[in-house]
């Protein structure tokens, strides 16, 4: 490992490309022992030289009841006679046919593994369980007989609305089985978000329950479930698993709609005979957060996604059978779909899922399960990251004697983690060794696309790195040209890969127009990130395009700015977004979270002064707001156009995906104490 001071150098200039003025040369390389043992070795970029025949080699880790007999075939997106674009079509493994539910549990009971444990799940009241591959089959086939005596199959809709307990994986599991299309939203969405949803997919079943626990308390959910399904929609039944109980007993019930998991699911038979089904059909569908405009239902098929969630699972985690896998994502964000159900579950993996927050009842909850059951990968948000290093000013020794050794692999995955961060990250939880997995990829794009491979690849803190293989990326300019080192642009991806999502439900001209219509002549994916490449062709994600803001002329990535931030010692998380300027357009404004609990902030203009330092004059901060939280989705995101419209003072419309939506208010009166 080389030493030196990361985010430093300043480049000039003018462009319509964002600008990349951070520079970082610190290096880790695999250690001898990691890359001797890893699944993946470097001769695998070389096997994948022909993309098609590689996923086709992938693809047969699956079980397949019938192969498929053809591979893949692309109709890109075109300019026709009458000059419109047309609707691009791919397909992976034609002709194919499996059952997502088989590959996840019934085939490794039948190949032996039946007792060894599929998931451990902690509750945020303490109470656990531990659940066999055999137990999980038994689960699964109830409910898949109950999906079908309430009258669901192959291409109905099911929205399931429930926290992390065992009760989603089955559902969501045996959705699948019977063909079915699942929509997990996030049971701390509001009843408007849900009816959205529920009316969008035009599902027949929503599963919810009678309430959850939330940071300590029991808090009632049926109400809102019920007022989702008031009015004009297809919902036929209400499926409510018990989480709550007594602590919630005032529970609002439709007799003929509404039915008790304990009824109908439990008490039905525990074996069941699956169908299988063309690679092709649909699996899930997920929302986009909705941050900007009407949320779009992105749609996932079945054969290629889980060919690449797989095997990504396998490659970039370096999944062993003894390893104990947790990533932390709640079960309805894409993240879970790929690296808590579809990949992990796929590869006979143990993993552990926990319901709660990571500071109920303390903030050593993490660690503590870490400990208790012995986590060898832990997958988690840079946010959270940023929460602990700002819990935990002093490290981990000094708060507290948990044994993390068991730890071997990191991994991050939500938005660009900072240098520091990722620094604070290894040293801490990775005992200065672990390699950390900083993975890219989108809910569109359906499994990570720029990682790591752990035993190959030489990390850079801050840097998602190369592209898996089997995939093409690059980094565009307006036109589709190729950026130079050293420079920014738009993140693009070349071609076609298995878990590309097929459509946006309901609107195929949509996920043309999204997705496809800026670089149709040339067949990019447009991602929406901007990112630049480094001398050595390594990718640093530079934020949403939307989030660059333009200083005089200059497109500074929001990322960089941060992470100059988060840098200093007393600053423990910030968040840089672009308000309205009269001389230059736009000026920078940082929202900082103090380290330690606020004690020894920094004034303004040392901040200022860090951040010109560490990247130059242009970028340094006109306004600093010291706050106690950042607004972010439950999947770690920080929601920026909130801060903007906190800033100038605009209504702030859909909050519905915040974490915490008390944040706002607190960030307003922090606004109008300046």
């Amino acid at each position: 490992m080389s030493s030196a001071t990361p985010w430093a150098d300043s480049v000039g200039g003018v462009s319509s490309a964002i600008e990349n003025l951070g520079r970082e040369t610190r290096l880790f390389e695999p250690t001898p022992e990691f890359a001797a043992q890893a699944n993946v070795g470097p001769e695998v970029f070389e096997q994948a030289a022909d993309p098609v025949a590689f996923w086709e080699r992938q693809a047969a880790r699956l079980e397949w009841a019938e192969p498929w007999h053809t591979p893949h075939t692309w109709q890109p997106a075109r300019t026709g006679e009458d000059g419109g674009l047309s609707i691009p079509r791919a397909e992976w493994f034609a002709g194919g046919r499996l059952n997502a539910a088989v590959n996840c549990v019934d085939r490794h009971v039948a190949a032996g593994g039946g007792d060894r444990v599929a998931l451990h799940f902690e509750g945020e009241p303490g109470d656990r369980e531990s659940i066999t591959y055999a137990d999980l089959q038994h689960r699964v086939a109830r409910a898949a007989n109950a999906l079908t005596a309430l009258g669901i199959g192959k291409g109905d809709r099911v929205v399931v609305y429930l926290p992390v307990i065992p009760e989603t994986v089955v559902i969501t599991l045996a959705i699948a089985r019977v063909g079915a299309i699942h929509s997990l939203v996030f049971g701390g969405f509001s009843a408007e978000a849900l009816r959205f949803r529920v009316e969008d997919t035009g599902a027949k079943l929503l599963v919810t329950s009678d309430g959850q626990f939330r940071r300590g308390a029991a808090v009632p959910v049926k109400a809102q479930a019920d007022a989702a399904v008031a009015g004009d929609n297809a919902v036929e039944h209400v499926l409510v698993v018990r989480r709550t109980g007594a602590l919630t007993p005032d529970i609002p019930w439709t007799p003929g709609r509404d039915v008790w998991w304990h009824d109908v699911v439990d008490t039905a038979p525990s074996t069941h005979e699956p169908e299988f089904f063309d690679a092709e059909t649909p699996l899930f569908i997920i929302y986009t957060s909705g941050t900007t405009g009407r949320p779009k239902g992105v749609v996932h098929t079945t054969g290629g996604y889980l060919t690449q969630a797989s095997w990504s699972h396998w490659a970039l985690f370096d999944a062993k059978p003894d390893d104990v896998y947790w990533c932390t994502a709640d079960l309805a964000w894409v993240t879970a779909h790929t690296y808590v159900l579809y990949g992990p579950l796929s590869n006979g993996a143990t993993s552990v899922i926990y319901e709660g927050t990571p500071n109920t009842p303390s903030t050593g909850r993490h660690f503590e399960i870490i400990e208790r059951y012995g986590v060898t990968t832990y997958y988690t948000a840079p946010t959270l990251i940023r929460t602990f290093m700002s819990w935990f000013p002093e490290g981990l020794a000094a708060a507290g004697d948990w044994d993390l050794s068991t730890i071997r692999l990191l991994g991050t995955v939500g938005e660009a983690i900072n240098p520091e961060v990722w620094v604070w990250f290894r040293e801490q939880l990775g005992s200065g060794r672990a390699p950390v997995v900083d993975t890219w990829w989108q809910s569109e794009s359906g499994a990570a696309i720029v990682a790591p491979l752990p035993g190959v690849t030489a990390l850079k803190p801050g840097s998602a790195t190369l592209a898996v293989p089997g995939v093409t990326v690059r980094v565009v300019d307006e036109r589709g040209e190729d950026v130079p080192r050293g420079a920014g642009g738009s993140i693009v991806i070349d071609g076609t890969w298995p878990a590309m999502s097929r459509t946006v439900w309901g609107d195929p001209e949509r996920y043309r127009d999204s997705y496809w219509r800026a670089f149709a002549d040339r067949g990019y994916f447009l991602a929406g990130d901007g990112a630049a490449v480094d001398d050595d062709g390594y990718l640093w994600l530079l934020g949403r395009l939307d989030d660059v803001i333009n200083v005089s002329g200059h497109r500074l990535s929001t990322i960089e700015i941060e992470s100059a931030l988060v840098a200093h010692p007393a600053v423990a998380e910030a968040a840089v977004v672009g308000v309205g300027d009269t001389t230059t357009g736009q000026a920078v404004a940082a929202f900082v979270i103090p380290a330690g609990g606020g004690e020894g902030v920094p004034e303004a203009a040392v901040l200022r002064e860090q951040v010109a330092r560490a990247i130059g004059a242009i970028a340094k901060p006109r306004h600093v707001v010291v706050v106690d939280d950042l607004p972010k989705t439950r999947s770690g995101k920080i929601m920026r156009r909130l801060l903007v419209d906190l800033f100038d003072g605009r209504p702030l419309g859909d909050t519905t995906s915040l974490q915490d939506e008390t944040v706002p208010s607190r960030i307003a009166a922090a606004l109008a104490r300046r």
